[in-house]
C-alpha cells in the first residue's frame, strides 16, 4: 500500500492478492466475438450484514442473484427484448389468466440435481400467493391466476422470481453460469464458471467473478481509480469523463456504471436496470 493514506483495506475487500494493472485499450469493435477467460471484480452498493441468498434487494445481492447464481424463468436481453431462460416457451389462455410454461430440459443445479417443474412450483408460490402454481410432469408448469395478467412472463423476469432448489431454497444453490466458492454477507461473493452450461457459447465469459460490497461511493470510485476492480455502480463525475481508461454507461433508473474500457459488452447493454440489466458477469468479458 501507498504510503498516502488509503480509504481501502485491500485485504479485506480482494482475494485477487496484489492488484494486477488495469488492461490497456485494446481499440477491439462491437463487432469483436467475446472470448473466455479473466475475471471479473465489481465494486457494488446495496449490501448489508442481513442479506442471505432469500432475504436483501440491494444492488449487490440483485447482481449476485440474477448475473451469477440463479436464472429466472424468463430474461429481458440486452436489447428490451424478452426471451425463455429456463422456460423454452409459455401459452396464455382464459384471457391471460391460466399460463403454462414448459421448461429447459436437462438443466442442473450447482450440486448436480435436476431442474424440475417441482422446484419452480416451490419457488414461485409463496412469491405468487394469490396464484396457483402446480407441476404438470417433470417440465410442465402452471400457474392459474386470481385475475388476469398479460405481463406475468415479464413479471417472472424479475430477481425476485429466481429458480431455487426445493431441498435447499435458502442456500446459494442455482442454475446460473457461475457455482458460488465463497459468501460473505454485506462484503463478498466469490463464484466460478461452471464447466458446461445451457448457455456455454452465448453468455459466460470470465471464468471467476468477484462481488465486493463497497457501501461509500468515494471508495467504490477509488477502487476503480486505483485499479483494483474493474467496474462499479458511481454517480456521474467530470472526473471520470476526463479520463480514457474508463467507460460510462447510464441506465434507466438514472444510475451509472463505471467500467474499465478493458471490458467489453454487447452490442445492445441493457438499460432497464443498473449493470447491465443486473446481468454484467454473464453477458460483459475482457477484450
Amino acid at each position: 500500500m501507498s504510503g498516502r493514506s488509503s480509504l481501502l483495506d485491500r485485504r479485506a475487500l480482494f482475494t485477487t492478492g496484489a492488484a494486477a494493472a488495469l488492461l490497456a485499450a485494446t481499440g477491439a469493435r462491437a463487432a469483436e466475438p467475446p472470448r473466455r477467460g479473466g475475471r471479473l471484480r465489481l465494486a457494488l452498493s446495496g449490501a448489508t450484514r442481513e442479506d442471505s441468498w432469500t432475504r436483501g434487494d440491494g444492488l449487490f445481492m440483485q447482481v449476485a442473484r440474477q448475473g451469477v447464481v440463479f436464472d429466472t424463468l424468463t430474461e429481458v436481453a440486452g436489447n428490451g427484448i424478452l426471451k425463455g431462460e429456463l422456460a423454452t416457451n409459455w401459452q396464455a389462455s382464459e384471457g391471460a389468466r391460466l399460463w403454462r410454461f414448459d421448461l429447459r430440459p436437462e438443466v442442473r443445479f450447482h450440486d448436480g440435481s435436476p431442474l424440475t417443474a417441482r422446484d419452480v412450483v416451490a419457488s414461485l408460490q409463496s412469491l405468487l400467493p394469490e396464484a396457483e402454481v402446480a407441476a404438470h410432469g417433470a417440465l410442465h408448469v402452471q400457474i392459474t391466476l386470481a385475475q388476469a395478467n398479460p405481463g406475468l412472463p415479464l413479471l417472472l423476469s424479475e430477481p425476485r422470481f429466481v429458480i431455487r432448489p426445493a431441498h435447499a431454497p435458502e442456500e446459494g444453490i442455482g442454475t446460473g453460469l457461475y457455482r458460488l466458492r465463497r459468501f460473505s454477507a454485506g462484503r463478498q461473493v466469490l463464484a466460478e464458471r461452471v464447466e458446461t452450461h445451457y448457455k456455454d457459447g452465448t453468455a459466460g465469459w470470465f471464468d471467476m467473478v468477484e462481488l465486493v460490497s463497497i457501501p461509500a461511493r468515494e471508495v467504490r470510485a477509488q477502487a476503480l481509480m486505483e485499479q483494483l476492480v474493474d467496474a462499479a455502480d458511481l454517480p456521474a463525475r467530470p472526473r471520470f469523463r476526463e479520463r480514457a481508461d474508463v467507460v460510462l454507461h447510464s441506465d434507466a433508473q438514472g444510475g451509472i456504471t463505471v467500467l474499465s474500457n478493458a471490458l467489453r459488452q454487447p452490442p445492445n447493454p441493457g438499460r432497464q436496470a443498473p449493470m447491465d440489466n443486473l446481468r454484467a458477469p454473464e453477458r460483459w468479458w475482457f477484450g
